[in-house]
């Protein structure tokens, strides 16, 4: 109990953050999504036509929250986020944005493919369910469905903060993880994820990963 009061704690401080740097997401408005399926034409190319990519290395972008994805745009074209320099370049060639939001209203509306790319190891994908729905109160890693919602679906449009990661690549997954442990991502407001991610082993990231890359509709 004192472990989950104290992880209870440490969630709500990050929370403050967390809403403190990011609240313009819950009031953002939606974009154009016509205009936004012209303009992400180039983004089409390593993301998919309706965002779902067909390699692991480019993440899924259908049906994730129009916020979450303005925000990345934002932030590798800043430099806040600093871990693909492909998505830096491209994020530069968004002017405005307007575009970012038109951009983001379009994959936000599209529809998540059934099935993942690589076949699914269950006994992994077993592991990594426990970790994401009960954590590991033991070395106070406060479970991701609290934040990301049932089977990693998000919890609400309007608290995109979170994003949806049900469904999303096992490789990238992993790959994100590992760069919030490394440093080399922190675009985490209130660096929620990397105080998580430092806490996770190797074999927990993977079955974390793997778990969520099978929460397709």
């Amino acid at each position: 109990m004192a472990i989950m009061n104290k992880v209870g704690g440490l969630f709500a401080l990050f929370s403050l953050a967390f809403f403190a740097q990011g609240a313009w997401a819950a009031g953002a408005p939606i974009g154009d999504p016509v205009a936004g399926q012209e303009k992400s034409a180039v983004c089409q190319g390593c993301h998919g036509g309706t965002g779902n990519s067909e390699s692991a290395e480019f993440p899924r972008l259908a049906g994730q929250y129009a916020g979450y994805i303005v925000k990345q745009i934002k932030d590798f074209k800043s430099g806040v986020r600093a871990n693909n320099e492909t998505m830096a370049g491209m994020a530069a060639t968004v002017e405005t944005v307007q575009d970012m939001k038109d951009i983001a209203s379009y994959f936000s509306q599209q529809a998540m493919v059934k099935e993942p790319l690589a076949k699914v190891n269950k006994k992994l994908a077993d592991k990594g369910e426990e970790i994401f729905k009960n954590g590991r109160p033991e070395k106070d890693l406060y479970a991701c469905i609290n934040c990301h919602g049932e089977r990693g679906k998000g919890k609400s449009p309007t608290v995109s903060v979170f994003p949806v990661i049900g469904g999303q690549h096992r490789d990238y997954i992993i790959k994100e993880l590992k760069d919030f442990q490394a440093g080399t991502r922190a675009n985490d407001p209130g660096a929620m994820m990397s105080e998580i991610a430092k806490k996770l082993s190797a074999d927990e990231v993977e079955a974390v990963a793997e778990y969520l890359s099978q929460q397709l509709p």
